[in-house]
């Protein structure tokens, strides 16, 4: 009597995290996120962990989050993960002001992001 179990969202040989709300611009993540595209986890955690941009920590957090789901709810093997898509979207826009001369109002926008991480399991050759 119960409902069907959701199909999965990625590949039995795949897992995903989810980061919503990053507050940065989706252009300055997107440069981190390029930053890891392709590579195994373990070269990527290290670009990330010796990164100087401030949204590389959120990224390598969203990262770890998706390893641990590889290994926990898909039974992975974390060896032998790579990164297959980090792809960024946008997300809500907070408008604020500030006021200028002569009575004008300059507009500051604080926009946010969101990233989604996918690691595929590949097997290595000889």
């Amino acid at each position: 009597m119960s409902k069907d179990k959701n199909p999965r969202r990625v590949a039995d040989n795949e897992a995903m995290a989810k980061t919503r709300m990053l507050r940065t611009s989706p252009q300055k993540l997107n440069l981190v996120a390029q930053m890891i595209r392709g590579k195994s986890v373990d070269k990527a955690l290290t670009d990330l962990t010796f990164s100087k941009k401030r949204i590389a920590q959120d990224v390598k957090k969203c990262l770890q989050s998706a390893i641990a789901n590889a290994e926990n709810n898909h039974n992975l093997d974390v060896d032998e993960l790579v990164v297959a898509e980090a792809y960024v979207g946008k997300n809500l826009t907070m408008k604020r002001g500030r006021p200028r001369a002569r009575g004008r109002f300059g507009k500051i926008i604080k926009p946010f992001a969101e990233l989604t991480i996918k690691v595929r399991q590949v097997e290595e050759q000889a």
